[in-house]
């Protein structure tokens, strides 16, 4: 199709919102500007940390906006300057009515489910912590609610067996451009229809991480720890306390899988066995390839066996 001229703001911080802006560039869109998380500051010091939006936008010489608040009137103000036909929204925050509703055409977000299934802040990782056989991307219009408004396009992607975070968000990433895409000229073609978002009843969110629900439950089947730790890996990681000896730690199971097997060993106990960490379950043993002990980095069982002794005693919990 001829290409259209019009002016685009996009918002967005991570890696996985830089992919999709440099699909944007890549397939001839101008970027009027960029909307991204404020910088913050880390270590003894205080070095300034970009996102990765920000890094790919200085980079390509794309004007840039920080707000702290979206509500700013000067923000608002220089976005009514461009006066954009589209505003995209990819992994950001809630977009005020008085900051989506200036674009001439509409504001829309692609949103890494199958909406209205999974709505909230972390799809990906749920979808497989609740082991779904599917997922995929959406791209809807923006409304006052979250992931609430009409949808325009959406893209199914399967989601294999030993699938982690970091594999599914690679596949998500690799088609979340072209959704965009095909989304703007979809409807210069006149093919978008949107549609309501209609409810069965049985839909599931996708909340916030956070350190109480990353933490592993050791009363719940091995099927389902086996998929937590596959579905927060590498990060956040799923997360669990355990006691050696007189110690209690805390330490991060990045990489596990299961063995079936009936066994008299207490429940929850941690056996060392050539060279391989185990914890011992209901139906069978977690055999714990990858860990990250609190404040270290992400070791094989192996190499952190080598210089870290467990005793007989100890156990998760």
């Amino acid at each position: 199709m001829k290409k259209v001229q019009k002016k685009i703001i996009f918002y967005g911080t991570p890696g996985f919102a830089r992919n999709c802006l440099e699909y944007l560039i890549k397939n001839g869109e101008e970027i009027s500007a960029v909307v991204t998380a404020p910088d913050k500051f880390f270590g003894r010091g205080k070095k300034i940390r970009y996102s990765s939006v920000k890094e790919f936008a200085i980079i390509n010489n794309i004007k840039i906006f920080q707000p702290a608040n979206l509500n700013d009137s000067l923000f608002i103000t220089e976005i009514k300057k461009i006066d954009p036909d589209f505003q995209i929204v990819v992994a950001f925050r809630m977009l005020p009515k008085v900051v989506w509703s200036i674009s001439k055409i509409f504001t829309f977000n692609l949103h890494a489910s199958l909406l209205p299934n999974y709505r909230g802040a972390a799809p990906i990782n749920w979808v497989i912590i609740n082991g779904e056989k599917e997922t995929g991307l959406t791209t809807f219009i923006i409304d006052d609610n979250i992931d609430t408004g009409f949808i325009l396009l959406k893209e199914k992607i399967e989601i294999n067996p030993r699938e982690t975070a970091y594999t599914l968000t690679n596949k998500l990433i690799n088609k979340s451009g072209q959704l965009i895409v095909k989304t703007i000229n979809f409807y210069f073609l006149g093919k978008l229809r949107p549609k309501k978002q209609l409810l069965s009843g049985f839909e599931r969110t996708a909340p916030k991480l956070i350190s109480e629900n990353i933490k592993i439950d050791w009363s719940e089947s091995i099927d389902s720890i086996e998929r937590k730790i596959r579905g927060l890996s590498p990060s956040p990681g799923a997360w669990t306390y355990f006691q050696n000896d007189n110690l209690k730690s805390r330490m991060k199971i990045i990489d596990s899988s299961i063995i079936y097997e009936n066994h008299r060993i207490n429940l929850n106990k941690i056996v060392i066995k050539e060279g391989s960490l185990f914890v011992c379950l209901k139906d069978g043993y977690l055999n714990c390839s990858e860990i990250q002990l609190e404040n270290k980095i992400i070791m094989s069982a192996k190499s952190l066996l080598n210089g870290y002794e467990f005793s007989k005693n100890s156990f998760v919990f």
